[in-house]
C-alpha cells in the first residue's frame, strides 16, 4: 500500500513555477507535521520545507521566499508551491510526515523537478 504519492514535478526553465502534491493515505496526515525533501543529484535527501498540524511552516534557507507548504487535511493533501526555481532545485521531491527530525512513512517515488536551460 503505497502511503504517500507525489506528483506535479517537470521540466521548467529557471525563473518558472511548479506546484507539487502528495496524496497521504488517509489517517497519516492527521496531527502529523507533514515535510517535502528534495535529493539532488548525487546528493543526500534533505528537507526544505515542513508544516505542522497547525499550520506553522519551516524552510530551508535556500527556499525562503520562493517555496510555500501548505495541507489541506480534509482531502489528505500536502502541497509545495515552487517559483523563482533555481538550477540547483532540480532534484526528486518527496513527502513524508516527520516527527523529531525522523521521517515516519515509507518513501514513495518522489516526483522529478528538473530546471535547466
Amino acid at each position: 500500500v503505497q502511503l504517500m504519492v507525489e506528483s506535479g514535478g517537470g521540466l521548467v526553465p529557471p525563473g518558472g513555477s511548479l506546484r507539487l502534491s502528495c496524496a497521504a493515505s488517509r489517517g497519516i496526515l492527521r496531527f502529523a507535521t507533514a515535510a517535502w525533501y528534495r535529493q539532488a543529484p548525487g546528493k543526500q535527501r534533505q528537507l526544505v520545507a515542513k508544516i505542522t498540524s497547525d499550520g506553522t511552516t519551516t524552510y530551508e534557507d535556500s527556499v525562503k521566499d520562493r517555496f510555500i507548504i501548505s495541507r489541506d487535511d480534509a482531502e489528505s493533501r500536502v502541497y509545495l508551491q515552487m517559483t523563482s526555481l533555481k538550477l540547483e532545485d532540480t532534484g526528486v521531491y518527496y513527502c513524508n510526515t516527520v516527527h523529531r527530525g525522523v521521517p515516519q512513512q515509507r518513501w514513495g517515488q518522489g516526483t522529478q523537478v528538473t530546471v535547466s536551460l
